[in-house]
């Protein structure tokens, strides 16, 4: 099978993982950071208060924190996924390891959020919900952009994610258009 072959088979695989990963509202991400999630956020916690674990709730002291999908940020892990495999001209062991570094590090900056706000959290506070919302919607799209251009930097990525595969695959439709030249003259 000759280079260019195997880098378009490689091409529909990436996006093949893409698309399996992101059906069924990102139910394989969600499955393994929740109940993570919630895991070692009560272990952390509870290095300070006494805290109980039912499902997704992690009962403390004197309120009750409930981590639904927007706090596990799913759809943060699966973006950086979308990047890292719409990337071209990425070797597959490079790719792991920059899919487990960013991972990794989405999840720690995650963590670090939830237990931030967890103990800043007192139902007379007038501030916890401007707090709770900046560090949600703002704050959460740095970690994301940060970790993505630290992954580029980390393992020299040079191409850009979807824009080099649409490039490489509309080359196709150019070499098919100056043999059909070629024939003509």
């Amino acid at each position: 099978m000759d280079n260019q072959s195997k880098k378009l088979i490689g091409l529909f695989i990436r996006y093949f993982f893409v698309l399996i990963l992101g059906a069924g509202n990102l139910y394989i991400f969600y499955s393994i950071l929740t109940p993570l999630t919630v895991f070692l956020v009560s272990e952390a916690v509870s290095l300070f208060t006494e805290v109980s674990v039912s499902g997704i709730s992690i009962y403390l002291e004197n309120f009750t924190v409930e981590l639904i999908g927007a706090c596990v940020a799913g759809s943060a892990f699966f973006l950086m996924f979308i990047l890292i495999f719409s990337t071209a001209d990425i070797k597959p062991k490079k790719r792991f390891y920059a899919l487990v570094t960013a991972s990794a590090l989405l999840f720690l900056l995650n963590f670090f959020r939830i237990v931030f706000l967890i103990f800043i959290y007192s139902p007379e506070s007038v501030y916890f919900d401007a707090v709770h919302w900046i560090l949600w919607h703002l704050v959460s799209v740095f970690f994301v952009v940060g970790v993505w251009f630290l992954v580029v930097k980390l393992y020299k990525i040079e191409s850009v994610p979807v824009y080099s595969d649409i490039k490489y695959l509309l080359s196709f439709s150019k070499k098919g258009k100056k043999s059909e030249r070629r024939k003509k003259n």
